[in-house]
């Protein structure tokens, strides 16, 4: 008797798994709201350098004054970073002829003086009444501050997977669920009312933090109660859950402008989660890994009750539950590490293609999803749609990994996603409705990659040290997306750079998934050595019935989880 039989006998797919998984996926929608905020908080609006004291007190027009004031630049818009050294009021006796539009420094054929905004900025709040750049001044010479906060989150994302995974196993996965729903509602409160740039990016690597926490372990109290063979449809679920938290963050955004308030609204819901997650039951199976076989036996039977199956839940003891864990501790035996992945060829190679992977999935995907606005189309609307366009993409990728294979529709999303980002750099910025589809199409790839992603690793890495390489190929998603902010700057000096980095690193990872062996229809390894043996082509013929039973109870990690 294994512990799927036991949780069968309580009620595998009742009134408890029905509510459990409901008030599971319900927070998943707003974390995407948290790591989509950047795209509204720090939307750059429009600006050029404030008039002189003096110039801005008199009875002048706004439109006189920026004429006086402001050079243009070579597309013929006010300058950014730079105004007159001094009032050229010559320019208005011109009526704004063509004088007034010669570029950089001279007008009328004469060099003027030019100096940097001394006195702040003036920004045009077509989109938001404001934002973080407008608040504090992040442009000109302080712009990189804006990739630097997203890269702050993102660092939170990442050293919170590291501590979370950790604490969970150690303390169990509710309570760190609990903790994670309060450290994101006060880490968002926090940071909705930053006084400063710094104590912002602060509690915005809380929110980061936090995020990991919420993702390790709703996954796990998810996958730990509900049976093997409907992991596939609650796993597709909750990532449909992100890919609707996208939606409503456009929504909500577009109701609500004020980036302070922004922020608040979509933290506010975690205190209501914090106080919902006091309800879940611990799983059953750590808690026995745990010695503490009484309280496991004490929640089965709790589900068994609310399941209607009282008389069931009431037969077990600890002699069945014991039984029914022998499995699970005996895989649980033996020590491993992260080296373990590099100590053997085929598992060297195969990690290392792995890394690239989901290091160029989760770079490029943040690269395109982090940087609306260069499309030149209503911010809310091209959140819309690239929410919208992970539903097909799913939904594709998961039959053709059903019927073509695993690697080629791994290879295939990468390769494609950057062939469209490396076509997007050839089409003129006027042509907005191609650059814009191409970019949608290369994000749904992106999003159809990440899915490939997460049961392809499952099934390449041996059951005794899978944890450890789901941790470390996950671990590589979220340095890509640290990274993914900080390559904008490179577009300061060269426009083009940045679309082709984000264009190569998918194609060359897309060519590396193609030397990954296939698991399309094969067993899943239990160990190294059947991993180095799949790699020199000596196999274990196993029934491919036991295999695709085998493979369904990794097709829960087919999850969003950025």
């Amino acid at each position: 008797m294994g512990f799927g039989d036991l949780l069968e006998q309580v009620g595998s797919t009742g009134r408890f798994q029905v509510l459990h998984v409901t008030l599971l996926c319900i927070p998943v929608m707003f974390m995407a709201s948290h790591n989509l905020l950047q795209n509204f908080v720090a939307l750059v609006p429009p600006h050029f350098c404030s008039a002189h004291p003096n110039l801005s007190q008199s009875q002048m027009s706004a439109e006189e004054a920026l004429l006086v004031t402001v050079p243009l630049d070579k597309t013929g818009r006010p300058e950014r970073c730079l105004r007159y050294a001094a009032p050229q009021w010559h320019l208005l006796t011109k009526n704004g002829s063509s004088s007034s539009g010669m570029e950089g420094d001279t007008t009328g054929g004469l060099d003027v003086d030019l100096q940097a905004c001394s006195d702040g900025w003036t920004y045009n709040m077509t989109h938001m009444k404001t934002t973080i750049i407008s608040d504090w001044n992040l442009v000109c010479d302080q712009r990189s501050l804006k990739q630097m906060g997203q890269t702050v989150y993102m660092g939170g994302v990442l050293l919170g997977s590291v501590v979370f995974g950790g604490l969970s196993d150690r303390y169990g996965r509710r309570i760190l669920l609990i903790i994670s729903h309060l450290l994101m509602a006060v880490s968002g409160t926090c940071a909705a009312f930053s006084t400063a740039f710094p104590l912002f990016c602060l509690f915005r690597f809380g929110c980061g933090m936090a995020l990991s926490g919420v993702v390790l372990n709703t996954f796990s109290l998810i996958v730990e109660w509900i049976p093997t063979h409907v992991r596939t449809m609650v796993g597709t679920m909750t990532g449909y859950c992100y890919t609707v938290g996208q939606l409503i963050l456009a929504v909500i955004a577009y109701f609500i402008r004020d980036w302070r308030w922004l922020t608040l609204t979509v933290s506010l819901p975690f205190y209501v989660f914090f106080i919902i997650a006091w309800w879940f039951h611990e799983s059953s199976r750590w808690l026995v890994m745990s010695n503490n076989p009484e309280q496991a036996i004490k929640n089965l039977k709790s589900v068994a009750k609310f399941n209607g199956r009282k008389e069931e839940g009431e037969k077990i003891d600890m002699k069945m539950l014991q039984e029914s864990m022998k499995k699970e501790m005996t895989c649980s035996q033996g020590t491993h590490s992260v080296l373990d992945l590099f100590r053997t060829p085929t598992m060297r190679n195969m990690t290392i293609c792995l890394s690239a992977v989901w290091l160029s999935t989760s770079f490029a995907y943040y690269g395109l999803a982090m940087d609306l606005q260069k499309f030149g189309v209503d911010i809310y609307l091209i959140q819309v749609i690239f929410g919208a366009v992970d539903i097909p993409a799913k939904v594709v990728v998961v039959i053709s990994m059903s019927y073509i294979g695993r690697r080629t529709s791994q290879s295939a999303a990468l390769i494609i996603a950057g062939v469209t980002v490396l076509i997007n750099l050839l089409i003129p910025y006027d042509k907005q409705t191609a650059r814009t589809c191409l970019a949608v199409l290369g994000k749904g790839c992106l999003a159809a990659s990440f899915n490939c992603c997460y049961l392809y690793s499952g099934e390449l890495y041996p059951t005794i040290i899978r944890q450890n390489g789901m941790g470390w190929v996950s671990m590589m998603a979220r340095i890509g997306a640290m990274v993914a902010p900080m390559v904008l700057l490179t577009g300061d000096y060269l426009p083009w750079l940045p679309g082709l980095i984000y264009g190569g690193a998918p194609i060359l990872s897309g060519i590396a998934a193609i030397f990954l062996p296939e698991t399309l229809g094969s067993p899943l390894p239990d160990t190294i050595q059947d991993v180095e043996d799949r790699g020199t082509g000596r196999i274990s013929k196993v029934s491919r019935k036991e295999a695709i039973i085998l493979q369904d109870t990794q097709a829960d990690l087919l999850k969003q989880t950025a």
